[in-house]
Parts: structure tokens; sequence; C-alpha cells
């Protein structure tokens, strides 16, 4: 505990400050408090702050760099945001946060304010021993540009607000001898202090900074803060060390404070914050120019406003409040991210880690590429054009100063993480050209895209060589990264052509048809290639699989073919066969076989919480079967999407989960973002009004209206488009930009003959005519070439002390771990076989050998899943013949450590094989049944 006043101000000071400063000094003038009404009334930002979603409820004003939230104490990937509706308690507001991402950062300059001794760490709320509180859900609220809770332990009130780089803060105190304020830089949300520091500028006034190390790197906030009340004293610490008194600067890597104040019941001490990328001067600058006053009514009632005139755009009407809610509240989210990242004067930290000034756009940060490509980025097209050409610059820019040839991947705070995979920036930039954006040079952008696509990273040199990337194990998500590539290059051929680049469009397109080389007929999936064209083994179609896929697995990835739908349909047989695919994946069984926490929101083998599905449910259309795409778009809605906390799928990823929602609650979804074609599902909604933008799109209005619509009135009678019958399931950008009225008429039975017919399918994004290479021919599985003595890793793909690899059974999936092994077991192989092990549902093995003898097997197995023992409990025959029931490797052995189970006299059956299954028992709590290694010899 620190004594509350240990660095007081010269005496001075001190004395004005007793003769100047009554203790309950009389809060600044402000204005009435907003009206919230209209569509900002209907938006809850606490939708998606509970299980996965990793949204926040705090302050911002669309796509503000300062994103004022409270944090709570969760840690992990649950606690991204630095806020999960689970906890109980806050430790302060923070003014930087990330909206719905998979990865923790941020949280930068944590205020918090409290009563009676000064606690500078945040301990245990409700012990006394730290400034975290405790808090309740039902004295907390939350509404675009604000945010108020009341601090249990120290019966604090506290309300947030912002503007676009400032926070501001109004805390209600009890009546205290011994109030603070602490302002806490160690504070971080998965990230550490590198070096920090603050300066007492006076007794209203604190600057300072702090540079921290985590996702993408080293980054950098600088801040002003702004007191409305003078404090009487001040403390300061640093790395766990009370700075001397009278020590007004301090630099270190934990560098905490906190201001003093002697406080009347109910009175109002206001803090407002700028924050800034550049240095302390462009945080001042930033707060002297978006905070003059202290009227906090005053800034959250301009941050309504400008929610109110984003949000009011699109008009809904429906018969559902709670779909209004949901509807407003994914709206909402959809326009937090990506972030402005300037200073009022337009100077900006850029990728080369310097001060940038005289800049001719604003400059944006935080894009989610992988995920927001897809529909975010095309509802911004939509509705807010005036960014969009500012956000293209802005991803020119960061490549320009990196200087490595590479479009941001996924850029954060002016630093490129690299997370994710493909160039996604590509669909984004295409699309601005293509719809006619000119606020950007479009050669300049082009050239930058044809440069990062050449660049023979991240296996895009065996992608130019081979048609796909290679499968050969670890994390190299080689199918994702083929099928994004070959997205990606047909966005890229679109520029071309438009451009004039005839021969970069051939290459382009040609390069677009790589997803060919990926697609295994036999199986109907993309999956794993090696350079010899034969497919990677084993092969599950369930299993995800990093080597292979992204946050996903085949039955997800397969359909990612974006740009060439009606090729894909094709080569899955047609429409039967396709329709009966898609019908197989959303009935299958949704046992994804993965550990990973990210794999949500599912629907058989469909996952809506994960971005590659996403257009998924439209496919439908391309094969003839709208009223498919109408059923299972509202199904999704109905099963994921709902006004409460609970209300998102997943991780929201920076509004593409949100905007995939507002998407499909008006009726329509763009398939392929870059094209300028929507496809059509089924409008939740009655009546959609949307407001075109005055300046971009000359103000038009586009109206869709769906007649006897209802929970179970999902399907398409008919639909007219300005008053003409409308068979197509799609229309374009075009025609919604022209302005008019799509209307439907719904009814509770599909009309299987609306947009069935071919002319009446959307296109291919491809050109007319186009030759599609011949993809590699494939290996042919061979069965029975091995060599007596018989010994198999099946959970290898290479040799391991003098195991061989089963490059011949599909099933299963493979696993490794690098954990020590007891093999003191007798007959033990040697510790690297039991490192890794073969699991699934139901395995077999089959090996060719001479039916004139019988064999030993020996069979070898390890529990070394920390989370399984006890959990798994499996069956084993040999040649149909049960030899293990109801076994459990932890029972018999404990973990990591080696149990052999021999079994002599077996004689190859009929066809001269011996058959090895591997299967979970029924009451198996865990039902991956696993296998390290496998001997048949002679005795």
């Amino acid at each position: 505990m620190l004594k509350p006043a240990f660095c007081p101000f010269p005496a001075l000071l001190l004395v004005a400050s007793a003769l100047l400063v009554p203790s309950a000094q009389a809060a600044p003038a402000m204005s009435k408090p907003p009206k919230i009404t209209g569509a900002v009334a209907s938006v809850n930002p606490l939708v998606g702050t509970a299980e996965h979603g990793h949204t926040y409820p705090g302050a911002t004003v669309p796509f503000g760099m300062v994103q004022l939230s409270p944090d709570t104490p969760l840690q992990g990937w649950d606690g991204s945001s630095g806020y999960h509706y689970s906890d109980s308690a806050i430790q302060g507001f923070s003014h930087t946060h990330l909206s719905g991402t998979g990865v923790g950062g941020l949280g930068d300059v944590l205020l918090m304010p409290t009563v009676g001794e000064v606690q500078l760490s945040s301990g245990t709320p409700g012990k006394g021993d730290g400034y975290a509180s405790r808090f309740s859900h039902a004295r907390e609220s939350a509404s675009p540009g604000y945010y108020k809770v009341f601090l249990d332990d120290p019966k604090i009130t506290a309300e947030l607000t912002a503007t676009a780089r400032t926070g501001f803060h109004k805390y209600t105190f009890p009546a205290s001898d011994n109030a603070h304020i602490i302002l806490d830089l160690q504070h971080g949300v998965g990230n550490s202090v590198a070096s920090s520091g603050l300066q007492v500028e006076n007794s209203t006034t604190i600057s300072g900074y702090r540079l921290s190390d985590g996702w993408g790197g080293r980054r950098a906030v600088y801040f002003v803060m702004q007191f409305s009340k003078p404090f009487a004293s001040y403390g300061i610490e640093r790395d766990g060390q009370k700075v001397a008194d009278g020590t007004a600067k301090s630099d270190g890597k934990g560098v905490k404070a906190f201001v003093n104040y002697k406080t009347a019941a109910n009175e109002t001490i206001l803090v407002k914050v700028g924050i800034s990328g550049t240095g302390i001067e462009g945080a001042r600058k930033n707060l002297n120019a978006e905070i003059a006053g202290w009227d906090f009514n005053a800034i959250h009632t301009a941050a309504v406003q400008q929610w109110a005139d984003l949000l009011g755009a699109m008009q809904i009407e429906t018969k559902d409040p709670k779909v209004r809610r949901t509807f407003y509240s994914n709206l909402y989210q959809s326009y937090i991210s990506p972030v402005l990242f300037n200073d009022v004067d337009g100077a900006y930290r850029g990728g080369d880690r310097q001060n940038h000034v005289g800049a001719t756009f604003q400059n944006y940060t935080t894009f989610s590429l992988w995920d927001t490509f897809r529909a975010q980025h095309p509802l911004l097209t939509l509705m807010q054009p005036n960014r969009v050409s500012d956000m293209v610059n802005s991803m020119v820019a960061l490549n320009t100063e990196r200087g490595q040839n590479e479009m941001p991947v996924w850029p954060l705070w002016g630093n490129e993480t690299g997370t994710m995979i493909g160039y996604n920036s590509a669909p984004i930039v295409a699309d601005a050209y293509l719809k006619g954006f000119k606020g950007f040079d479009p050669e300049t952008a082009y050239q930058a895209l044809k440069a990062t696509a050449l660049n023979g990273r991240n296996g895009q040199d065996e992608y130019a060589k081979h048609g796909y990337v290679l499968s050969t194990g670890g994390s190299k998500q080689s199918v994702a990264r083929t099928l994004e590539f070959a997205y990606d290059d047909w966005c890229i051929a679109k520029m071309a052509e438009k451009l004039g680049h005839t021969e970069d469009a051939k290459l382009f397109f040609n390069r677009s048809a790589n997803y060919i080389n990926v697609f295994d007929a036999t199986t109907g999936f993309m999956r794993g290639r090696k350079d010899d064209g034969s497919w990677r083994r084993p092969f599950n179609p369930k299993q995800l699989a990093w080597s292979d896929y992204t946050e996903a697995n085949a039955w997800q990835y397969t359909w990612a073919v974006m740009h060439d739908s009606p090729a894909l349909v094709k080569m899955m047989g047609g429409d039967k066969a396709f329709i009966d695919k898609m019908e197989t994946m959303f009935n299958e069984k949704d046992d994804v076989l993965s550990n990973i926490q990210d794999i949500t929101g599912l629907i058989g083998q469909y996952a809506h919480g994960n971005e590659p599905v996403h257009h998924v449910a439209y496919l439908y259309n391309y094969a003839g079967a709208p009223y498919k795409t109408q059923y299972h778009v509202r199904d999704i809605i109905n099963k994921f999407y709902n006004d409460t906390p609970v209300g998102a799928p997943g991780n929201n990823d920076c509004g593409q989960m949100s905007a995939w929602y507002v998407f499909s609650a008006l009726g329509f979804y763009p398939v392929n973002p870059a094209e300028g074609i929507y496809v059509i599902g089924s409008p939740v909604v009655d009546k959609a009004t949307i407001r075109l933008d005055k300046s971009r799109y000359g103000g038009h209005t586009f109206t869709v209206i769906a007649d006897d619509n209802s929970p179970q009135n999902m399907y398409i009678q008919s639909a007219t488009l300005n008053g003409k019958p409308l068979q197509k399931s799609w229309f374009t950008h075009a025609d919604l930009l022209a302005g008019g009225t799509l209307r439907f008429k719904m009814g509770p039975t599909p009309n299987m003959a609306w947009g069935q017919d071919l002319a009446s399918r959307p296109p291919s994004g491809m050109p007319a005519n186009f030759s599609y290479p011949q993809a590699p021919t494939p290996s042919v599985l061979q069965k029975g070439n091995w060599t007596l003595p018989i010994r198999v890793a099946p959970g290898n793909e290479n040799p391991v002390a003098g195991f061989l690899p089963d490059l011949t059974t599909e099933d299963g999936a493979l696993n490794g771990s690098g954990v020590t092994v007891d093999t003191s077991a007798p007959g033990a192989a040697p510790m690297q076989v039991y490192q890794s092990e073969r699991y699934g549902p139901d395995t077999t093995f089959t090996y060719a050998v001479p039916k004139d003898a019988t064999y030993t097997v020996r069979l070898h197995f390890a529990e070394i899943f920390g989370a399984e023992p006890g959990k798994r409990v499996q069956n084993i025959q040999i040649n149909g013949r049960p030899v293990l029931t109801n076994f459990s490797v932890a029972a018999e052995a404990g973990q990591n450590k080696a149990l052999v189970k021999e079994f002599p006299n077996i004689a190859p059956d009929a066809k001269g094989n011996i058959v090895i299954r591997v299967m979970a028992a029924p009451n198996s709590a865990d039902q991956n049944a696993k296998i390290s290694g496998i001997e048949i010899f002679k005795p």
C-alpha cells in the first residue's frame, strides 16, 4: 500500500490550491444529455461480449482511433478485447481496443478512479488489495458513443464518451478525503511494456507515452490528459518502487501514478485524454482540437450524432423488435474498424516507424483483411464511400513505407502483424477501382499488388512453379493459401484488364484457375498435394489440419472459389451432386476434429464462426436451387445472431461477422466481393430503405420490401426490380446505385422454379471462353507394398527410428508432441514413435502379407495429450475380431508412458491382409481413438 500523498506540489502551488480550490469544487457547466432515439437507440454494444465474440462495450465514434472501454481481468483468448461479459470486475478504462479479434492487443493508458488507501496494482476485487472493482451488469449500460457503470467497491459512477482521437471520462465520487485517479502505464491487453514515461506538467495536466511489445511488434502511444479539478497532490511509482517526493517526471517499464482529491458527495471530476502515434505534441493537438472545453454532454451528443448519421442511412422496418436491435447492433459493429490513425493535422506514424506529414489522405489502420474483404469492406464501399479511397491509400502507403513489395496482410497501428494468409488487400483495392473510385492512383496500387503476388514469399514460389502450394506438413496451410492466392490473382487480373495490361491480365487469370490443382475429384474435396502430384495422406475432411487449411477443414475450405462458382458446381458433378454435397455438409455430425477454440457456429460441418464459409450458403443459387439458400441463410441467422451478449457466432473479426448479418438480413450478399454482384438470399427485415451517399452516389434510395415476411415465410415466391419481374437470383451493384425498389413476395413453401434455369443464375467472373489448365495427374493409391517385418509409425509422414510412415491409409489424422515418453515397457519402441499418433473415431489400417503364415501383431500406444487422461476409451479389432475392448491407455499406463500390446498367431484374411481397426468406444468421452505404432512380423 502507498500513502495517498507522498509527492506534493511545490509549496507555493499547494498554498494557492488551498486558498483557491474548495473541497467541493463546482462542476463545469454542461449542456443537457443527448436524447437517444432512432437507430442509435436500437444498438446494444454488449452484443458479442460473451462467449467468443471478443467485442467490447465502450465508447467510440465510427472508425475512431480512441476506443475507450472497460478492461476486465479475464486473460487469454477470450480476453482479447480487454472485456468479457463473464467477468464481474473492472480493472480500469483504457483508450485503445480491438473489436472481435482472435488475438489480444492494445489496452493503452488505463485510468481508474478509487477511494481509500492508494493501491497501484489491480489486485483481487473485494479484498482491498488493488484498484480493481467489482461491478454488476444491472448497473452497467452502453450505447453508441457512451458507456456507464457503477463501481461497487469505491461507490463511483464512471461514464465514458469519445471523439475520434480523444477519450472523455466522467467520474462521480462519494464524499471522501482519500479520492484518487490511478494512471497505469504498465497495463495492457496481450502486450508487455518496453518503456513508458510520464510528466506531471501542472496540477491539471499529465503527459507521457507507452511503448509496448506485442502483436505486430513494437508500438508507441503518446498521451496528454487534463483534469477538470486541480489535484492536490500526486504520486509516481516506477518498476514497483516509489519515486522520490517532488519528482514530476519518470520513465521505466512499469510507470504508474495517482492523483489525489478531497471530494464531496456526488462530486464529478472530468478527465479528457488525447492520444497519438506521432508524439506528445500530436496528442496535445488532438486534445485541444477535439475537446476544447469541459462539456461532457456536448461531446456525447456529437458522438451520438455521428452514429445517427451512419446508422440512419439504413432504415429498416420489422414486426420483431429483437430483429431491429440485432440489425442495428451488427451495423454498429461493422463501423468500428478500420480505425483512424493520424493526428488532426494529418501527421501519422508510418510503417517505417517514422512520422509522416503532409499526407493528402486520412490514414487508417487495423485492417483484418482475411476476414473483412468478404463483406465488411463491400459494405463500406456501399455505405461509407468517402472513406474508401483513404483506406486504399493507407494500404498502398504502408506498402511503400515498409519497402518489402508486400501489401498489408493484417496491419495494426502502423505495424504489419503478418497474421493470416493471402494478399487480401487485392479484393479491397480491386473492388474500389472496379466500382469507379478515383481518390487513389490505380496504377500505383496495381503495381503494388502485382509485386506482392510475385514476391515468392509464403509459398508463392511453389504456387508459381507447381500451380499450388506444396503440402509438406507443419503449419503451411497449403490448400488455403492456394485457394486464397487464386482468388486474389483473379482480383489483380480484373484490375490489369481494366488498366490495359493485357499480358498481366492473362497471367493472373490463368493463375486464378489454380484452385483446380487442389481439387480431388475422387473425394470431392480440396486437399493437400505433394510435389509429385500425390495427395497428402491421411485425409479426413473433418480434420482441422494447419498443414493444409487455415482455421478450417476440408468441408469448410472446399467452396472457396468465389470468382468461379459455376465451374465448381461443374467440377463436383453438376447441380444435383453439388447440392447433395452441400446438404451433406449441413447435415453431417458437427464433430470437427480440432482442439482450437474458434471453430464455432457449427451446423453440421458448416462453421459460421470462421470466415471461409461466409459465402457458402449462397452457392445453391449457382446450382439452380435458391430456395436452399433461403432456408440455410435464415437457419444460420436464427441459430447464431441475436441482440444479447451471446448474439455472435464467433469472433466478430473487426466487423466481418456483423457485416455478413447486415447483408443477409437485407436479403443479398456479395459472394464474390469484387465482382459487383449481389446474390439473393432471404430478407429478414420487412422493409429496408438504403439512403446512398449524396456526394458519391447522388443520394439515390434503394428499397427492399418483403411482402408477407415472417419467420415461417422464408421462401421467395416471386420478385420484382423496379416493378419488372425478376427471375434472376442476383442483381448488380449498378442496379443498387441507380436506386429503385427490390420487392419480394414471401411464402412458407419453396418456389423451386424461381432462379432455377441457367439464365437466372449468377455468372462466373472468368473471361468468356477461358481455357482452363489441366490439373496434375493424381497418383494412384497403392496398397500392399510392404516388406516383412512391417514397422509403421502411423502418425508420421516420414520414417522415424526404423518405423516407416503409412502413406496408404486415408483414415484418421496426425498428431505430434515433443513430450518425453517413458519407454521402459517390455517391447517398447524408441521414444520418437510414441511422440506421434494417428487418431480418429474409426481408423482402419490394411497390410498385405503372404497368406501361408501366421504373424505376431504388436501395437504401440501412449497418452501424450494432456487434457485427455481418463477420457479416452477405445476398441481394437484385428481382422474383424475384437482384441481390446473398452481399453484405456491412461488407465493402464498413465500419461506419457509407452504401452505395448502383443497378439500372436494372427492369420491373414481371405485377401491376404492383416486389417487393424482402431475405434472409439461408444462410452468414450473423447471419440478419438489413437495408435502410435504397428509391428507385424513372423515369430
